[in-house]
């Protein structure tokens, strides 16, 4: 069942791309994030996606936020696409799907590609915003505007 503005984020535990285990216990309550889903790591839209992230990434920390990209990628991808892409955030990875699951992420194009989903969430874990579109260039916008709106 997929979350919904309103809900608390569920805990959950992944690796991130430096191989150490990360808890979302170790940020909740100190700061606003940003969860994003993304299908893969190093295709063209998702490749575009956190390089926009990562562009507009100081404004997001200048707010106070963080951002958290998540993907069933190994770690051993992770690492090699954010020292590519010298992507500054936390990728962590979903090699099991379990936290697209505990969030109620949807696969497209008839369950072939995992879906492309971004959460905003309040310092308290609280969705305010859930954007779901495989246009990868609108959700930074959209979340960017959300966290504005959080800590005016």
């Amino acid at each position: 069942m997929a979350l919904k503005i309103g809900d608390r984020i569920p805990n959950f535990k992944a690796k991130d791309s430096k191989g150490e285990d990360f808890d979302i216990q170790s940020v909740l309550g100190k700061c606003p994030l940003v969860i994003y889903f993304y299908p893969k790591d190093n295709t063209p839209g998702c490749t575009a996606q956190a390089c926009s992230f990562r562009d507009q990434y100081e404004d997001f920390q200048d707010l106070g936020a963080e951002v958290i990209g998540i993907s069933g990628d190994s770690v051993a991808s992770h690492q090699k696409f954010s020292r590519q892409y010298k992507l500054p955030f936390i990728l962590l990875s979903d090699y099991d799907k379990k936290i697209r699951a505990l969030f109620g992420v949807p696969t497209n194009l008839f369950g072939l590609i995992p879906g492309r989903v971004t959460y905003v969430v309040d310092q308290n874990g609280i969705i305010t915003m859930i954007f779901d579109s495989m246009s990868a260039g609108i959700h930074i916008k959209k979340a960017l505007a959300a966290i504005k709106k959080l800590v005016v």
